[in-house]
């Protein structure tokens, strides 16, 4: 998911009120680069960009926007904190790895799938649910109860979710793998924020992206080895743009996020980082040609709606 719907937690850094419109802009500017991002990578796998040069997976897309942002990220932290970044306890750094592996990784590749097999609006949707399945978690470990409030999230999600996929459209043909993989993605943001709940309130949040990522790269290093993207004579241009798309999607956005939660609560965050969707939507109907039915609409609402219900009644 590339919004951070759950990275809001309220133990980052004490929330100055004097300035929320900064938190606003902030966070909005988060959600413009990740929206931004997915149009792009659609524009790819359709082969709307590079048409004619060696086309790029969602493997290999996802490998490099994770290499190439750890590498930058990694270098910025060793000028600013030395080997510091890289102390951390064992059991700490297990569940990085596994932050970093099954969450991450997990939810950055099955999300490009599903962008590539289906739409961006569908996509997001789905993966907007994480929340949802978090809430659930918890409600069957006996950690939260289940209040009238919550199993209201749960079925207007659920009931987003049919209108989104176009259940309701008897003319529209369901992409079983699409929306698997979209599914698989919430999923692996859900074990990314449950894997990783407790790491941020012990380290400071650059620390665990770090090591996070680069136990994403590492994975996708032994997965897809260096010589292997090389036999697929990618070329100057295209190596350039996944450089770029690296850092704009996943490096500036988390500085504009994390920034934005010196300024707002985890819960208005939240609230306003649901225009990831809504940007996403409009820029995948205005430069990739991508339509929404108006049910798909109203159950992209529902969703929505779901996810700022969950996170209220966190809070």
């Amino acid at each position: 998911m590339q919004s951070k719907i759950a990275t809001g937690t309220s133990s980052l850094s004490p929330v100055q009120h004097t300035h929320p419109w900064r938190g606003y802009f902030c966070i909005a500017a988060a959600t413009l680069c990740w929206a931004a991002g997915a149009s792009f990578a659609k524009g790819i796998f359709n082969g709307k960009l590079f048409p004619g040069q060696p086309p790029i997976s969602p493997l290999v897309f996802t490998q490099t926007r994770t290499t190439f942002a750890v590498l930058v990220l990694g270098v910025f932290l060793f000028l600013r904190s030395g080997v510091e970044v890289l102390r951390i306890g064992k059991r700490d750094l297990l569940l990085c790895a596994v932050t970093g592996t099954l969450g991450l990784a997990g939810s950055n590749f099955f999300y490009y799938v599903a962008i590539q097999k289906t739409t961006v609006a569908m996509a997001i949707t789905v993966q907007y649910t994480a929340p949802v399945w978090v809430l659930l978690y918890m409600v069957l470990r006996g950690k939260q109860r289940a209040t009238p409030e919550r199993i209201l999230a749960v079925l207007l999600a659920l009931l987003g979710i049919a209108m989104a996929i176009g259940l309701f459209y008897s003319g529209l043909k369901l992409n079983l793998p699409g929306v698997g993989s979209a599914l698989l993605a919430a999923f692996s943001f859900c074990l990314y924020n449950v894997a990783g709940q407790g790491l941020v309130t012990r380290y400071p949040p650059l620390k665990i992206m770090f090591l996070a990522l680069l136990s994403s790269a590492v994975m996708w290093l032994l997965l897809d080895p260096p010589w292997k993207l090389a036999a697929q004579h990618f070329t100057v241009l295209q190596w350039g743009f996944m450089f770029a798309f690296g850092c704009f999607s996943m490096l500036l956005p988390y500085v504009f996020y994390f920034s934005g939660l010196k300024y707002l609560d985890p819960t208005r965050a939240v609230v306003t980082s649901c225009l990831e969707p809504v940007f996403a939507i409009l820029f995948a109907a205005l430069f990739i040609g991508e339509t929404v039915r108006l049910l798909q609409i109203i159950g992209i609402a529902a969703v929505l709606t779901a996810t700022v219900i969950v996170q209220k009644s966190s809070h």
